[in-house]
């Protein structure tokens, strides 16, 4: 059995008081099928219960009224603390609709003690969105293609002092690694090929030494996109075949219906974003950086 992962006990989450489908920039949004405000906060407020009661602090983010998506709060930007203290790289949203998210993330990070920095702003550097960028074995898994931009890589690479494996997306659906990929523990983790160029999805399962292989039918119930808490994992749906091997492998799952936050094309994941990964511990240093392509 691998061992629990080490980060995932603290989260930072944004109350849904704004959310709605203002525009479509992945194939789950349609303006026309909006969120019951409602319902969408309740399912909040039973997700944050939930991580809660796995043993997860959650501290939250006010939302702002102009930001819709800001609920995703995976994709703010990319905690990675060390010795020296607290770290944030903020995101570069690929849509400008997102952009303004960061412009309220980062002074409250700020105000935390973290330091923040950004991958690429306004065409410098690069786009990079934190719902990409995984921590798991002995690098920082990055995907990109639809949202974060292959250059990224080598910026977060040679800033954060890390090794980054990075990984092609090809799938519309799963235009985020959160989508495709989740870290269960030291040795497992659920991954869905179907996401991922041939030799993405290759490399994918190499770095994985007991891969959960998901269906492309299976990834696209968001069950890839669920929140691990020790030997927790909190989850939108779970396929049978899913909750077996999960609990074959000692996990308890819980389930947290979240069905009007997918209709911004999201879940459990991304309305989460874990403050404690720590690098030494999480992910090795690797002086100047180095990025790994399949």
């Amino acid at each position: 059995m691998g061992r629990q992962l080490s980060w995932g006990r603290h989260y930072v989450m944004v109350e849904p008081n704004h959310f709605r489908v203002d525009y479509a920039i992945n194939p789950f949004m349609d303006v026309l099928d909006q969120p019951d405000p409602a319902r969408a906060h309740g399912q909040w407020l039973c997700l944050v219960e939930a991580l809660r009661s796995a043993g997860a602090e959650v501290s939250v983010l006010e939302q702002r009224q102009d930001s819709p998506d800001m609920v995703y709060a995976m994709n703010l930007g990319l905690v990675v603390n060390d010795e020296a203290g607290r770290r944030a790289v903020m995101s570069h949203m690929r849509y400008e609709e997102r952009r303004r998210e960061v412009g309220s993330a980062q002074p409250w990070l700020a105000d935390r003690g973290f330091r923040t920095s950004y991958v690429g702003r306004d065409g410098v550097g690069a786009h990079f969105e934190a719902g990409d960028a995984f921590a798991f074995g002995d690098a920082l898994v990055v995907g990109y293609g639809p949202r974060t931009e292959e250059l990224a890589l080598k910026h977060l690479a040679t800033d954060l002092d890390v090794r980054v494996r990075g990984l092609q997306i090809t799938h519309p659906g799963m235009y985020h690694l959160d989508l495709a990929f989740c870290p269960l523990d030291s040795t497992r983790a659920m991954v869905c090929p179907s996401a991922f160029d041939e030799p993405s999805a290759a490399a994918a399962l190499a770095l994985i030494p007991e891969p959960l292989v998901l269906t492309e039918e299976e990834a696209l119930t968001f069950c890839a996109n669920s929140v691990v808490v020790g030997r927790t994992v909190v989850m939108p749906a779970c396929p049978p075949r899913v909750r077996s091997q999960l609990e074959e492998w000692g996990f308890e799952v819980v389930l947290v219906d979240l069905g009007e936050l997918h209709k911004g094309g999201g879940s459990a994941r991304c309305l989460t974003n874990p403050l404690d990964v720590l690098r030494g511990r999480d992910l090795p240093t690797v002086p100047g950086g180095e990025v790994v392509l399949p």
